[in-house]
Order: structure tokens, then sequence, then C-alpha cells
């Protein structure tokens, strides 16, 4: 294909992209990520973020990362298994270990590589991987890269799932059974308890996705997998400290065989250059208040209660479960982006989601609320919404 060609595809895939009303431009945002943010010199409310318990921006955690910078530099200069591996590596994988209750753990540049890394380095082709029709797409991707049978089953459903592991029951080949266990743009967690029996009946690795999970649920914070008291049933746990952890980077949890596996043969890790300190020091520290100081899930199930009170005595049509992601479903790609825009005119900013984040049919506002959101944050949001459900409705 010439040049001019190329440019010429690039061209009418972009049209294509815009007329189907899925086109994305980025936003910048000149500040912190907190409850309040600026985007083009203008303060706005924000109720898009991860940041579920407002760690980015606490003073121990920044002072942290700054501190450990001035150490170690800002770079590490090399992979793990080169010039990438200090005592700060070492002393956060053994805190995560402790913190999911597994043998050890290992340290990834972020979430996405972590699974893709994982999933594609234990199962190959001639394997099989049954996934949720709605995992995130760094778990659609690792079984993509694995070669391996991919067996998709109804989102959550058991029985569905049961029905699909019986077909393959007697083909003698590595299983694994995947799943988020907070799905991100629904906001519903996955039933890990009968994951885990359908597991242990049919001879299945399992494999799940803390990602939305870590910081926000179980009584310290560990995640879905504490919340079900699987930690010790769950083969591989892996998740992310980019969301409620506040900082960057992704994480495996589990059996010391399984790390050091992993060590060996995940590409995504043996090849890419390792997380430098400041984001080493912020995670260690954000863990350590996530375990101490309870109170902060306590403030965001607080915000959250207050959101869905208002919701639940509308006429929007959203989904209702026990985490701070809370979709509002609005349909067609034009309704949602014209919701957003009007947020935004208001001075709140909710990006609208769409295909193929969601299914078709089913763009929505994801409205995520943080421990640092203050009332009259929701409030706002609150009135506006009330002026746009009477214009709507």
């Amino acid at each position: 294909m010439k040049v001019k060609e190329f440019n010429s595809w690039i061209t009418d895939s972009l049209s294509e992209i815009k007329n189907s009303n899925l086109h994305r431009r980025l936003i910048e945002i000149s500040s912190s990520m907190g409850p309040e943010v600026t985007i083009d010199k203008k303060k706005y409310y924000q109720f898009a973020s991860n940041n579920y318990l407002g760690l980015t921006t606490n003073s121990a955690v920044i002072n942290s990362s700054v501190s450990s910078s001035k150490k170690f530099g800002t770079g590490t200069g090399g992979s793990r298994l080169v010039t990438g591996t200090s005592n700060l590596h070492s002393k956060l994988e053994s805190e995560i270990a402790k913190f999911k209750k597994t043998k050890d753990s290992i340290l990834f540049s972020s979430g996405y590589l972590a699974s893709i890394g994982t999933i594609s380095s234990i199962m190959n082709k001639d394997d099989i991987i049954f996934s949720d029709e709605l995992n995130h797409a760094c778990l659609i991707d690792g079984a993509k890269l694995s070669k391996s049978r991919v067996v998709i089953y109804k989102h959550t459903d058991m029985k569905d799932l049961e029905s699909k592991l019986k077909k393959y029951k007697s083909l003698k080949v590595k299983k694994m059974i995947v799943t988020d266990s907070v799905f991100s743009m629904d906001g519903d967690i996955a039933p890990l308890d009968k994951i885990v029996v359908l597991c242990k009946k049919y001879g299945c690795i399992s494999m799940i996705d803390e990602a939305h999970a870590t910081g926000v649920l179980g009584e310290s914070g560990s995640g879905a997998s504490e919340m079900f008291k699987l930690q010790n049933e769950i083969d591989i746990c892996m998740g992310t400290l980019s969301k409620a952890v506040g900082s960057i980077g992704g994480y495996v949890a589990g059996s010391d065989v399984l790390i050091d596996f992993l060590k060996n043969k995940a590409r995504s890790f043996i090849f890419d250059t390792s997380l430098p300190a400041g984001a080493l020091s912020a995670s260690l520290k954000s863990i350590s208040i996530i375990k101490s100081k309870p109170q902060l899930r306590l403030n965001l199930n607080k915000n959250i209660k207050y959101l869905k009170k208002y919701l639940s005595n509308s006429r929007f049509s959203f989904l209702d479960f026990p985490t701070p992601i809370i979709p509002v479903i609005l349909g067609d790609e034009k309704k949602a982006l014209k919701f957003s825009r009007l947020l935004l005119k208001n001075r709140i900013f909710v990006p609208a989601v769409r295909p193929p984040s969601v299914p078709k049919g089913e763009s929505r506002i994801r409205i995520t609320l943080m421990a640092t959101h203050k009332k009259h944050h929701i409030d706002k949001l609150i009135n506006v919404m009330k002026e746009l459900e009477r214009s709507i409705y």
C-alpha cells in the first residue's frame, strides 16, 4: 500500500468512526486527580476517576514518593532481570503478598501487562480458557495472545459456565476460568465463591482481576477475594496499583512456584523496564493506609449510598451494585454524548462510555465516586441531573 493510499484509508476509517458517534478525543487536565479538576483553566467537579480512595493526592503518599525519587532517581534504567530490581521492588512484592494473603507476588509495569503476560505464558494453543463475556480487554487480549481456545460464557451466569465446562470435560488439557472480580463498566461483582467451586469440580485454574476491587472491597480493603474469604482458594490473583492504590503498576499474587514461573516466562515482565522508586514507595504507603484507615472506605460507601438515594427515586435507569462504579444507562451513543456535554456545560466532568467499551445500545454515563468527594460535590451533580431529568422525561 502506497503512502497516499494508506493516508486515504486512515481518513476513511476516521470518518466511519465519527459517523458512528464513536470518535474519541483526549481531554487535558491540568491539575491533580481530585474531586475538582482544571480543564481549559476552568474548575470542574469530576466523577470519572478510578482514584476511589483519593490516595493520588494524599500528602503522606506524595511525600513517600518524592523522598524515594530523590534517593533512587526517576527511572531504573533496565528490566527487572538486569538493573531494574531494587529493595523497594522486593519490599512491595512482599507487602502485596501479605495484603492478598498469598505466598508471593510479582510486579509488572501495569495491570494490562500483568494480565497479558500471565495468561499467555501459562496457557497455549492446546488449552481452553473460559472467559466472562464482559471481561476487561486485558483479559481478552491475554487470552488471544495465548492462542488458546476461548469459550465465552454469559455474564456471571454460572449455569451457562457449567454447561460449557461439561462440554469440554473429557479433554486432557489445561483449562482456566478467568474473570474480573468487579466489572469496570457495570460495577457488579463476580460470584467468586461459585467460580471456585466449579474450578475444583472441573479441574480448572482460577484467575481473577482485582483491578476495581483492590482497596475497595473486603474487611481490610484487600479485594473481592477477601470479601468472599477465598484468598487461599484462588490460583492467580492479579490487579493494578493505579486505581484505589493511587499509584501505577500491576501485580500478580499467588503461590511461590507461580511467581517464580512468571519471572522466567512472562514476556511483559522479562522485556519491560521496571517501575521507578517513586511509584513503588507511593504504592507501599498507600497499601499501609488502606489497611490502617478503614474510614476511607466508610467515606466512600457513604458517598455511594448518598448518590444512589437520589438515583433510586429518579427516572434514570442505573445499575445498582455495592461498588463506586454507578452506570447511568442512556442507550444510544448520541444520547450519551449529549448528556455528557450537558454535564460538562455545567462544570461536571463525566465522559460518555460507548462501544466497544460497552455493548451497542448500552451507552452510558459511568459515574465513579471517591472517598474524598464532599457533600457539595455530589449535591451539584444531583442538582444538574435533576434538571436534565426534567428535560429528558
